[in-house]
């Protein structure tokens, strides 16, 4: 694995259950202190899988499936960047994109390490 590009690696880690690990690494990349991580909503926050709380520094998630999808861990942890940072959250846009560089860096990976059978 440390083969993988390191947007690639992210993905993979969140989805092999390890998302302490991913944040502890997008944290040392992006130069940030990480994230606390809660699964469980804060009140007031239904019909989505996370957010993050900046006052708090932490990403909450509405169950373990969301504490395992990358779409969710990454997309609360742009706004853990931005807030960190001291610009504005950011917009739902701008984190989606962000989601989407590690999604699709992780699809180019996987297809170039994928099994291929010999065709001898």
């Amino acid at each position: 694995m440390t083969d993988f590009p390191f947007k690639a690696r992210i993905v993979f880690l969140i989805l092999n259950k390890k998302p302490e690990e991913a944040l502890r690494q997008l944290s040392l990349f992006y130069k940030v202190q990480p994230p606390m991580m809660k699964i469980g909503m804060p009140k007031g926050n239904r019909g989505i899988y996370g957010c993050y709380n900046a006052h708090k520094k932490t990403i909450y998630f509405y169950n373990q499936d969301a504490f395992y999808n990358p779409h969710v861990l990454l997309h609360e942890f742009y706004h853990h960047l931005r807030s960190i940072s001291g610009k504005h959250k950011g917009s739902e846009r701008l984190a989606d994109s962000f989601v989407r560089e590690f999604l699709k860096e992780f699809k180019r990976t996987a297809e170039e390490f994928s099994f291929k059978p010999d065709s001898s």
